[in-house]
């Protein structure tokens, strides 16, 4: 099996369930989706196993895997657990993070100044996270963000799809927490990267309100 093709599968079944395209309830067939991306069953398998953990999927009648259905309290705390983990990360990274690792981090800021493409600019967001994580060296919190991340990176990379002004607005909140970082003021960027994820969160609970409207 191709790790980096259940990576694909796993990917762009993510998008499709994060924008909407792929309603809760909707079935994921093994066999189909191999015919889909024209792969064996063996890395589709993979994909849906990940869908599971990061609980996008769950097995319906007769044990099938089906889109599973996001519930605004199920998310609020999950978009809670989130932000205190990265908010204790981001407050020990302002005390340990060498002046390089701020420098590179001014640097991803910079670089997300000048990003329209949601996208691209999801990749930005994400290198701005993981930096501050590395930063922190701590490893137990890192690897339970980690774990987090598997079922909230998705929903936030999605901020910037259905949101427009949410580009802004993230810019503004990453050269707060950067500033913070720089200043060496642990408490400052704990308070605003808890503040950051829950400015995530606030975006898309008003996306699924929608859908179900």
């Amino acid at each position: 099996m191709s790790v980096r093709t259940a990576e694909n599968i796993f990917e762009t079944l993510v998008d499709g369930i994060v924008a909407g395209r792929m309603p809760p309830g909707e079935p994921l067939v093994e066999q189909s989706l191999a015919e889909q991306f024209g792969v064996s069953r063996t890395p589709v398998r993979e994909a849906l196993h990940r869908l599971e953990q990061a609980r996008l999927a769950e097995r319906g009648a007769r044990r099938a895997v089906v889109v599973r259905r996001m519930a605004p309290e199920d998310l609020a705390e999950l978009f809670e657990a989130a932000g205190e983990v990265e908010s204790a990360l981001a407050a020990l990274a302002a005390h340990r993070m060498s002046e390089i690792e701020r420098r590179q981090l001014g640097a991803i800021v910079e670089e997300g100044d000048t990003c329209d493409d949601p996208q691209a600019y999801g990749e930005i967001n994400a290198r701005f996270h993981e930096s501050i994580k590395s930063g922190a060296r701590n490893g137990i919190l890192a690897a339970t963000l980690d774990e987090l991340n598997l079922r909230t990176l998705a929903w936030r990379a999605a901020n910037f799809h259905e949101d427009s002004s949410r580009l802004a607005s993230s810019r503004a909140e990453h050269h707060a927490i950067a500033e913070a970082i720089r200043a060496q003021d642990a408490e400052a960027t704990r308070r605003l990267m808890r503040s950051h994820v829950a400015s995530s969160y606030i975006v898309l609970a008003d996306v699924l309100a929608k859908r179900t409207t």
